[in-house]
């Protein structure tokens, strides 16, 4: 029987099958990317829904494989060198891919383009989409100040633009269905949650409209887009 007590997390989540990757998230555009991936991949897996509250997030237990507070999470049982922990799902969906040899492209050129790509999404689209939705939904609307917003609403159109024309002529973003269309599209679709589609010009937009919804139409995203269940 695999053993993973030697991670401190399964105290709080235990694992019914410690020899699956167990996947610590919650669905947001980050989360989901993972359980996406590993239903795209077809690997076997244990959901553990982890709230956003600081008192699980925040956790001895959960910071205790990411210290840095955040889902989503995984271990792997079976990692190259003994069960392994990992979190930023970046770095996941990297590991996740080169461990299955699937959606990283079949040359070395691919590779590179599709790791473009999620790092785009990583240190761009992520962390300016989710200022947006901060001053544009959430407590940040209320500031008087509207410099705040507005730099957030400039550099999402600017994003957007990156990504209209990088689709041009092409259904997904690096050639081949890939991780990167994974990191990109949750967060693209963040824009409807937001409810700033019209205000980032979004709904003018021509090839970013149909990508995400291709994207969503994709069985196992249907599939994944709500796990772990946020309603069990």
């Amino acid at each position: 029987m695999t053993d993973l007590s030697a991670f401190p997390i399964t105290s709080r989540w235990p694992a019914a099958d410690p020899t699956v990757i167990q996947l610590y998230s919650y669905p947001t555009p980050n989360g989901v990317k993972v359980s996406i991936a590993l239903e795209e991949m077809g690997f076997a897996y244990e959901p553990h829904l982890v709230t956003l509250k600081d008192a699980d997030v925040k956790s001895d237990a959960f910071t205790s494989l990411n210290p840095n507070g955040k889902i989503p999470a995984i271990i792997d049982p079976n990692g190259p060198d003994g069960p392994i922990g990992l979190f930023e799902s970046g770095a996941i969906l990297i590991y996740l891919a080169e461990k299955s040899g699937k959606l990283l492209g079949r040359t070395a050129a691919d590779k590179a383009r599709i790791i473009q790509w999620v790092m785009f999404q990583m240190g761009g689209v992520g962390p300016m989409f989710g200022q947006l939705g901060y001053f544009y939904k959430f407590a940040g609307k209320d500031i008087d100040d509207p410099r705040p917003q507005q730099r957030y609403i400039t550099e999402a159109k600017r994003l957007l633009g990156a990504v209209e024309a990088a689709l041009a002529g092409q259904e997904w973003i690096a050639g081949d269905f890939s991780i990167a269309d994974i990191a990109l599209a949750p967060w693209l679709n963040a824009l409807d949650f937001y409810g700033a589609k019209e205000v980032t010009g979004y709904t003018d937009l021509t090839h970013v409209p149909d990508y995400v919804d291709r994207f969503f139409a994709r069985p196992a995203v249907q599939k994944a887009k709500s796990i772990p269940d946020p309603k069990a």
